[in-house]
C-alpha cells in the first residue's frame, strides 16, 4: 500500500487531507512542521508527500530542500500546497523539486487528480 506524509500546521487542514487520502487507499502520516517532517522522512520514506508551502519553524521551500539532499529524497512524490497564486513561488516550487502543487482549499477529486498526474492514484478509486 501506497504511504502518504501530509504536513502542515493546521491541524484541519491535516485532518481533512487524512480523510480524502485514506479514502483514495493511502496509509497516512502526519506532522504539522517541517522539522517533524524530515525526521518522519529519514524513519520511513513515503510514496508521497502533501506539504504545506507557509509553516512556522521550517517553510515548505526548505523543507523541500533538505527532502531532495537527503538519502532516497528523490523518491517521493511531493505535492505542495499552498494558498498563494504567486506564479513566481510555484515556480520556485517546482525548481526545487516539487512534483505538482495544489491551490488551498482542495476537494476529493483535485487530491486524486494530483496524484494520478504524479503517478501515484492506482487505488484512487477504492472508496
Amino acid at each position: 500500500m501506497q504511504t502518504c506524509l501530509i504536513v502542515d500546521d493546521s491541524a484541519v487542514i491535516r485532518k481533512v487531507a487524512r480523510r480524502i487520502m485514506e479514502g483514495l487507499g493511502l496509509t497516512v502520516s502526519e506532522a504539522e512542521d517541517g522539522v517533524k517532517a524530515l525526521a518522519l522522512c529519514a524513519q520511513a520514506m513515503p510514496d508521497a508527500v502533501l506539504l504545506d508551502w507557509n509553516m512556522p519553524n521550517m517553510d515548505g521551500y526548505a523543507v523541500l530542500k533538505a527532502l531532495r539532499q537527503s538519502p532516497d529524497g528523490h523518491r517521493p512524490k511531493v505535492l505542495f500546497c499552498t494558498t498563494e497564486n504567486d506564479v513566481g513561488a510555484i515556480a520556485r516550487a517546482l525548481h526545487a523539486g516539487a512534483d505538482e502543487y495544489i491551490m488551498k482549499p482542495f476537494d476529493r477529486d483535485i487530491l486524486r487528480d494530483k496524484l494520478e498526474q504524479v503517478g501515484l492514484a492506482r487505488e484512487a478509486d477504492a472508496a
